[in-house]
């Protein structure tokens, strides 16, 4: 075994042979959105992204499904595993099968198997000083998807917030320059930790020293998010995340922009996402060309912080 629990790695890792890394995950989720095909191509992106979170690529991939047949029809089930098979395809891993049972609530997501050859494999927690932050997709999916259940947010906020979740974590990693590829030295998603719990792992241990300074008004925040916000649609993993990860965090905005825009922020970085984008820590020097790249797939991919190795500081995210 090449990972452990130590740093939240997104996946494991073992040794297949002199060459070749192999990568296994699993991830399911309960549903976001009333669309069950929706439903199920969400669930599986948030599946396979570990996976594309570890410089890797999907190979096979297994449903893994509950499912209340004594009240939902069984249609509903085959469209959602229609999403997520159509997703599988797209990745270009092949659907070998899975496993289903009984539940009170819908379930669906996948076990996935993929590579990465030896050597070019992501860690999370590898970030060097001086690095960049870049961040791929829109954040706000919690607050989104608490406003789409109780039927408060417009309905071009949903389909663009659905779009995103549904979009692969797939960077094109094998298109890109060597030099580019070679300048991407940590990675990892961002999922139900939030972004400061997923970017607090970047940071290594607490005796390297790092302090990663997000600036807050670079977020990129899924559109109507700040409308929800304001009236409350905070889910509650948010206050969990808070708990988790707050004592390293803090917020700087200092009221440059409002009360709102502070309350704003706190609940966004702290927002538990589902299928939510990469994190990329980057040398600066092939950032441009990464981010000319990656904007092909994710044209609101954008940098939104600086890391900086500062010893027996311990770990801090500053958002300023």
């Amino acid at each position: 075994m090449l990972a452990s629990w130590a740093h939240g790695e997104d996946a494991a890792l073992w040794s297949i042979d002199d060459e070749r890394i192999g990568i296994l995950t699993v991830d399911f989720i309960t549903p976001v959105v009333d669309d069950p095909r929706k439903y199920g191509e969400i669930a599986a992106a948030n599946a396979l992204s570990d996976v594309f979170a570890m410089g890797g690529r999907p190979l096979v991939a297994l449903n893994v499904v509950g499912f209340p047949t004594s009240c939902e029809p069984i249609g509903v089930l085959q469209e959602i595993m229609q999403g997520g098979a159509e997703k599988v395809i797209e990745a270009g891993a092949v659907l070998a099968g899975g496993h289903s049972v009984q539940d009170d609530e819908p379930k669906y997501g996948l076990v996935v198997f993929g590579e990465v050859r030896r050597g070019e494999e992501w860690r999370v927690d590898t970030a060097r000083g001086g690095d960049v932050l870049i961040l791929t997709k829109p954040i706000g999916t919690g607050i989104a998807a608490t406003a789409i259940k109780a039927g408060l947010m417009d309905a071009a906020d949903v389909a663009f917030a659905v779009e995103c979740m549904a979009t692969l974590n797939d960077p094109g990693i094998s298109k890109l320059p060597e030099s580019v590829r070679r300048a991407i030295h940590a990675c990892t998603d961002v999922t139900g930790f939030g972004l400061a719990g997923h970017a607090l792992d970047m940071l290594g241990d607490a005796a390297v020293g790092m302090t990663l300074s997000i600036e807050a008004a670079s977020l990129p925040i899924l559109p109507g998010v700040a409308e929800m916000a304001a009236m409350g649609m905070v889910p509650a993993g948010s206050y969990a995340n808070r708990e988790h990860s707050g004592a390293h965090v803090r917020i700087e905005t200092k009221g440059d922009r409002g009360e709102g825009f502070d309350r704003l922020i706190e609940d966004v970085v702290f927002d538990p996402q589902t299928s939510g984008g990469l994190l990329l820590a980057v040398d600066p020097g092939e950032v441009d060309a990464l981010l000319f790249a990656l904007r092909r797939k994710f044209p609101g991919a954008v940098i939104v912080g600086r890391f900086e190795k500062k010893p027996g500081q311990g770990r801090t995210i500053r958002v300023i």
